[in-house]
């Protein structure tokens, strides 16, 4: 049996809507029966337009330039149905009406690929690590909107002038939240996100070529800040009154002592603390960052805080080892204790990560492959940025050395 098909654009004005005279002007297009308005973004003055005919009536320029351009437009819209029909595609008035807006699905933007790597790639991340996605993704908003007065932009638009421009902008960009520019790292970092992104869309065969082919992105070596011996000792025996300063100071010695970070010290539960037969006390739990493992045994300080708050109201209510707060609270309360204990540093919770793998591990002697583990950190590399050998540590190894180097000429001398 022969199907047929039936095809028709005729153009119309919304005259409820007009102002100073002039009405919007739409595109109806019908298919099989279905119909679709599109919206022309042109203002056709009511004087001239004859509704029976769908046109503009006399002989002016003004109503010739009109028909002109709706000429222009049926045939346009005539050859996204045709373009359809070849295709094999599903002909409907809003398939036809999104190929001539260009918001086809093999239209790919900005926005699109955001979108797709939060539902893909996305669920694979660390919340805290993909709230950092939504940051740089707000920025790369931004910037499409300042510099290219647009909502969103194809992916075919990036290129390197894109990724020198965001740049650009972000080390420009004042952000409300606080006073100072972003740092150089800081901006590569957004950068680096967008790279994971963009690569992403090239893996999906949305992107031509690689936009980051001359676009390189190298970090600064940047020392990583933590606490002394003696500062860290300041804080361990300063006593607060105010029962929140007495909380954040325990649960930053309590990181300082095992390594933990922020969010999966706040996840924590009593049952991932395993008593040994040995009388040891063991953290297991997987860290929410990298779903590394993470093995620690308790020092005693680190201890002696969980049986602190074994039975506090909030830690119970909530089913873990220590009462919640969020981090933005705790680091703002940090800025208080470290006035308090004459700290003179940005001092942050995961500097008590710092303060672990430098101060209380490594200066000790505990080798780097054990605090890698600890920490929970794939790879021994990134544990090397994390955790310096702190002065004290050098000059007792320099000591050693010494001495093992006298003896070993005063035995060649016998």
């Amino acid at each position: 049996m022969r199907t047929t098909r039936s095809f028709r654009v005729y153009f119309t004005i919304k005259t409820d809507k007009a102002k100073n005279g002039k009405a919007p002007l739409y595109a109806a297009v019908t298919v099989n029966k279905e119909k679709a308005f599109i919206a022309l973004k042109q203002q056709v003055s009511l004087m001239v337009w004859d509704i029976g005919k769908g046109a503009a009536k006399g002989t002016r320029e003004e109503a010739k330039a009109i028909n002109t351009y709706l000429d222009e437009v049926r045939l346009n819209l005539g050859n996204c149905y045709k373009e359809l029909l070849l295709k094999g595609k599903l002909l409907t008035p809003k398939a036809v009406k999104s190929l001539f807006l260009g918001e086809t699905d093999e239209t790919f933007t900005l926005n699109k690929l955001m979108a797709y790597h939060n539902d893909t790639a996305g669920k694979s991340l660390d919340p805290a690590t993909m709230k950092q996605y939504h940051v740089t993704q707000r920025y790369l908003i931004s910037y499409v909107r300042d510099h290219y007065q647009a909502d969103d932009l194809l992916l075919r638009d990036l290129g390197h002038g894109f990724i020198q421009g965001f740049d650009a902008f972000l080390r420009a960009h004042r952000p409300k939240d606080h006073h100072k520019p972003l740092n150089d790292n800081g901006v590569k970092v957004h950068l680096k996100r967008l790279k994971k992104m963009v690569h992403l869309g090239k893996d999906m065969q949305w992107i031509e070529g690689d936009p980051f082919a001359t676009f390189k992105i190298k970090m600064k070596k940047v020392a990583r800040e933590y606490l002394t011996d003696s500062e860290l000792k300041a804080i361990e025996q300063k006593v607060f009154d105010l029962e929140r300063l007495a909380l954040i100071k325990d649960l930053f010695i309590f990181s300082c002592y095992t390594g933990l970070a922020y969010g999966d010290l706040m996840a924590l539960r009593p049952a991932q603390i395993a008593n040994m037969e040995n009388g040891e006390r063991w953290i297991r739990t997987i860290r929410e960052k990298t779903n590394e493992p993470v093995n620690v045994p308790l020092l005693p300080k680190a201890s002696e805080l969980i049986d602190k708050y074994r039975y506090n109201e909030r830690s119970l209510y909530n089913g873990r080892v220590f009462p919640l707060l969020s981090n933005q609270k705790v680091n703002s309360y940090l800025k208080e204790i470290a006035e308090f204990c004459g700290i003179h540093k940005n001092l942050t919770f995961h500097m008590a990560r710092h303060t672990f793998a430098t101060t209380v591990t490594l200066s000790n002697g505990v080798p780097i492959e054990t605090v890698s583990k600890i920490l929970g950190h794939a790879k021994v590399a990134t544990t090397q940025i994390y955790a310096r050998v702190v002065e004290n540590k050098l000059r007792a190894d320099m000591r050693s050395l010494r001495h093992r180097l006298q003896l070993n000429e005063e035995k060649s001398e016998d």
